[in-house]
């Protein structure tokens, strides 16, 4: 039963191996209440970033929230997807289940309006891991639910450093006119972006860590910073892999993990080589009206802690579906040696 200090959230999302790593912590950790998941056209189609939500949840475990499909693309610009990092399925390297639950039947823009607006105001934070189409839209279609939300926690954005351009990062630039409407609402928006992503990097030490606790979700865990430290050292070059949603997450459970610094940030949304960018004024100081922060510094080993206890938390689940590829291969090798192997009855 939540007490109250639990934060209640909505994770709007588009898995993608980090952001199936903020969907465990958010779920394992006891502070947090999920309310809704949420999906959105990003890392890869709907379709499949939905498939990748449902895949997760069977894995640990999650039952009794709702899931709802959402946008299938940007407000007003052509899909763009990342299989350099996230390969063809958004979720490349484990083998994935088959999903055991079914989607809300709501559009994920409804099933946000109507969770924000069944609660208490102030009691709902919104945490996009994502492109911010869904939040937009959200807005547009029920501007009340601005004067109710606690806090939008977006992973996106960035104020020294861009991902997808030199200035811009993904979720912001593949659709910055949604970007721009989330800024610019009149709620309080904590920008988690590169800057402090960047820091959360899971170092060999940390998948050690993670494989130590010994559960199937920790495996998969494992299995998925597998692929994207791969995926991350041949595209940008990092030696270990930024694992950038969990930190959201970890900002709504514990804000001391995070230094965020209030300053306005507005969106680019016409420049030809800044389009997409989050510019952010660093004059100081900030205006008392100031409704945007950004998170700058990360308390690296506590972040990980979170995110280790959280797997602990979740232990095993009884109905995963899923197989560690390990174990998945050396079934496959077996069934391989066999076929075709004569009987020899016995004696």
């Amino acid at each position: 039963m939540p007490d109250a200090t639990t934060q209640k959230i909505i994770l709007d999302c588009d898995p993608g191996h980090d952001d199936a790593v903020a969907l465990l912590l958010a779920h394992g950790n006891p502070t947090i209440e999920l309310l809704a998941v949420t999906t959105v056209v990003g890392n890869q189609t709907l379709p499949k970033v939905t498939r990748n939500a449902l895949a997760v949840a069977r894995i640990a475990g999650i039952t009794g929230v709702p899931f709802a499909a959402g946008a299938d693309r940007p407000l007003l610009r052509e899909i763009e997807v990342a299989p350099e990092i996230h390969g063809e399925s958004g979720l490349d390297g484990p083998m994935l289940p088959e999903p055991s639950s079914e989607l809300d039947e709501r559009h994920a823009v409804d099933l946000i309006i109507d969770t924000v607006m069944a609660h208490e105001p102030g009691t709902v934070t919104i945490v996009p891991t994502a492109g911010l189409t869904n939040i937009a839209l959200a807005v547009r279609k029920e501007p009340r639910i601005v004067e109710r939300v606690k806090q939008v926690v977006l992973m996106g954005g960035g104020v020294h450093v861009g991902n997808w351009s030199p200035v811009a990062e993904f979720n912001i630039v593949i659709d910055p006119e949604a970007a721009d409407i989330v800024f610019r609402a009149g709620w309080d928006v904590v920008m988690v972006g590169l800057d402090l992503t960047h820091q959360a990097l899971a170092t060999p030490e940390v998948a050690a860590r993670i494989a130590a606790v010994g559960t199937g979700p920790a495996a998969f865990v494992g299995e998925l910073l597998e692929f994207f430290g791969k995926a991350y050292e041949d595209a940008q070059g990092f030696d270990a892999p930024p694992v950038h949603d969990p930190c959201a997450v970890a900002y709504v459970i514990d804000p001391t993990i995070v230094r965020a610094v209030k300053m306005p940030i507005a969106i680019e949304t016409t420049g030809t080589h800044t389009l997409g960018m989050t510019v952010a004024d660093l004059r100081g100081p900030a205006p008392e009206d100031c409704r945007t922060s950004a998170a700058m510094e990360l308390d690296h080993e506590r972040f990980w802690d979170l995110v280790v206890d959280a797997l602990e938390r979740i232990g095993e689940t009884p109905d995963t579906g899923w197989t560690p590829r390990a174990a998945a291969e050396t079934i496959a090798d077996i069934d391989s040696d066999t076929v075709g192997t004569p009987v020899t009855p016995e004696a």
